[in-house]
């Protein structure tokens, strides 16, 4: 009978280990709170931005936390792809 690995493994799960407040001082960084604002217009991003009442919103907002964990995601394979293998033509 195969075993399936505990619930708590999930290696290619890139949110798996990762807190909301991991990834939105990430997305910061990588947008600036202007920029984060831009890309999902929230009023928590736009006018007198925080982490912790930007963490407070989206800790009670579902929708929000999934644009923002989407966001979040392309961050990451966009960085992936722009620092992948030179290819050689």
């Amino acid at each position: 009978m195969p075993t399936t690995p505990p619930p708590d493994t999930q290696p290619r799960n890139p949110l798996h280990g990762m807190t909301l407040e991991k990834i939105l001082l990430a997305l910061v960084d990588a947008y600036d709170w202007p920029g984060l604002g831009q890309k999902i217009p929230l009023r928590c991003f736009t006018h007198d931005p925080s982490i912790a009442s930007s963490l407070k919103f989206l800790r009670k907002t579902p929708w929000a936390r999934e644009k923002v964990e989407s966001l979040y995601l392309f961050m990451l394979r966009d960085t992936r792809r722009r620092s992948g293998p030179a290819r050689h033509t």
